[in-house]
């Protein structure tokens, strides 16, 4: 990794202030000359060029992340990101107020589902804080 761009940088240090550092490097550890093209786009891009991007907060950026992946029923994307807007402040009451809202955007099956993904991604986040106390 030390021959990565100076954003692909930035964007490993904003995924690992989003998502934690445990997931983020477990996630580089783990490619392979397949997918390792991948992972570094998206750090580079997303979380560097895009999230790296200080118009909008990460709290804002979760929010954004939360209800457009319930619109494209991204179930294991959308859990790592709840997790991730709980790193970045978001309440559950917010969460559940941009799931209530996808509602009616999105419709009762992806907002349901969402809901389902919502709430088994803050018990696993609730026992991760806990572990780490």
């Amino acid at each position: 990794m030390t021959d990565e761009s100076e954003m692909f940088h930035k964007g490993f240090d904003n995924r690992k202030a989003v998502l934690g550092a445990g997931h983020v490097e477990r996630s580089w550890a783990g490619a392979d000359d397949f997918n390792r093209p991948v992972q570094r786009m998206v750090t580079e891009f997303c979380w560097g060029e895009v999230w790296g991007d200080d118009r909008l907060s990460f709290k804002t950026r979760s929010m954004l992340n939360i209800a457009m992946l319930t619109a494209m029923n991204q179930h294991h994307e959308l859990s790592v990101h709840v997790k991730g807007a709980l790193n970045n402040g978001v309440s559950r009451s917010e969460i559940q107020s941009v799931l209530l809202q996808a509602l009616v955007y999105c419709g009762a099956p992806a907002t349901l589902a969402a809901f389902r993904t919502a709430t088994a991604a803050m018990a696993e986040w609730d026992a991760a804080q806990a572990e780490s106390a």
